[in-house]
């Protein structure tokens, strides 16, 4: 254990004095963590707001706080309510491309339907001038049918260069529904960032099919991110036991579930419905992992501060417990590490701060956020 820091910079603004520090080994070099805060409910997602201004958490209970000089705000008002049961509850956060201007905070959330079903929603509101409030918050998507009875409900969001909101949708835990196009269970969808469709979307004017649809054959896509080299739109989902998976979505694509899949059941037996781990018609993942880790939140690394860190691609473990990271070469994913194994924590959320540090979410009743850098090997 490092002696505790009296002082750290935090997007220009000064942290509370006794942050928790600790150092981890790595092939790179020498981790360095710092818990920022603790007592985070289930935190779920971060956003960071320009300018210093802190970054904003969202809690699944359905609270959302702003992390600001180091300290947390009270929950934040004009927060929609939020159907928190089992996985559900307030999930992604994240800023408008053009927030500069229109200050515009999205969220995504299970909401609750009829018979005691939910499914998953989106919607933005306008960040008041004192970071205290979502003003006129409107709700832009809704994922239909409702069918979940609390798990399996996606949803990451993640914007492209064009200024498209993409949300990842699970199957809501009805696996045969990730096939059907008439439904909105796992899925990835692509809006425009009031909510329209785009007419180029794939299955605009196709009978029997949501023109939202981007893609198809997910089961729980926890992870969404734009890959700033390249430009495309990587996402990852849980598999049922074995089976995890990234893949780099293509427009009117099956990615298989539960058809092709690398995993079996819970119960240790195979998927009903699964044919083999590659279909004919169903495209295969980018990256599998034949051991689920329970992988949630994705983050590509391009900052300056660690260039040892400059292509890689960093996710969360929830039952690995760890950090990954991904070695890139182009789209090849050359080389995984595990990192923080020995933080013994689910990790939920990764994402690359505007000062180049890692900054992570651990999923637990006293949740922490934590702030993650590279000493390099002397």
């Amino acid at each position: 254990m490092r002696p505790l820091r009296l002082i750290a910079l935090f997007c220009g603004v000064l942290l509370s004095p006794a942050l928790q520090a600790a150092d981890y080994p790595s092939e790179k070099g020498q981790l360095q963590v710092e818990q920022l805060a603790d007592g985070l409910e289930h935190p779920w997602a971060l956003a960071f707001l320009p300018d210093g201004q802190g970054l904003l958490v969202s809690e699944r209970p359905g609270r959302l706080r702003l992390f600001a000089e180091g300290r947390l705000s009270e929950p934040l008002g004009g927060v929609p309510e939020v159907y928190a049961e089992g996985q559900g509850g307030l999930l992604d956060v994240a800023l408008s491309p053009g927030f500069a201007e229109d200050r515009l905070v999205y969220l995504s959330y299970a909401e609750a339907g009829a018979d005691d079903r939910a499914g998953t929603a989106v919607g933005r509101g306008r960040l008041s001038g004192d970071r205290r409030q979502l003003e006129d918050f409107r709700v832009i998507f809704r994922q239909q049918p409702k069918l979940s009875t609390g798990i399996h409900f996606g949803s990451r969001l993640a914007f492209d260069r064009d200024g498209h909101l993409f949300v990842t949708l699970g199957e809501n835990g009805e696996r045969p529904t990730a096939q059907d196009l008439d439904k909105l269970q796992g899925k990835l969808v692509r809006l425009y960032p009031d909510g329209r469709v785009p007419e180029d979307n794939p299955f605009v004017g196709r009978a029997g099919a949501r023109p939202e649809i981007w893609s198809y054959g997910h089961r729980n896509p926890q992870g969404a991110a734009l890959n700033p080299w390249t430009g495309r739109l990587w996402t990852h989902e849980h598999g049922p036991r074995g089976g995890d998976e990234i893949n780099i979505p293509e427009a009117g694509k099956n990615y298989g579930w539960p058809l092709a899949t690398h995993g079996i059941n819970y119960s240790f037996l195979p998927i009903p419905e699964a044919r083999g781990k590659r279909v004919e018609g169903t495209e295969p993942p980018h990256y599998v992992w034949e051991k689920s880790p329970a992988i949630s939140g994705m983050a590509f690394y391009d900052a300056g501060r660690f260039p040892a860190w400059q292509h890689s691609q960093f996710i969360g473990a929830l039952a690995a417990q760890a950090l990954i990271r991904l070695e890139l070469d182009g789209d090849r994913i050359v080389h995984e590490e595990r990192l923080l194994e020995g933080l013994a924590t689910r990790i939920r959320d990764v994402r690359v701060g505007p000062d180049g540090y890692l900054y992570l979410l651990t999923d637990e009743t006293n949740g922490k956020l934590l702030r993650l850098g590279l000493a390099p090997r002397e």
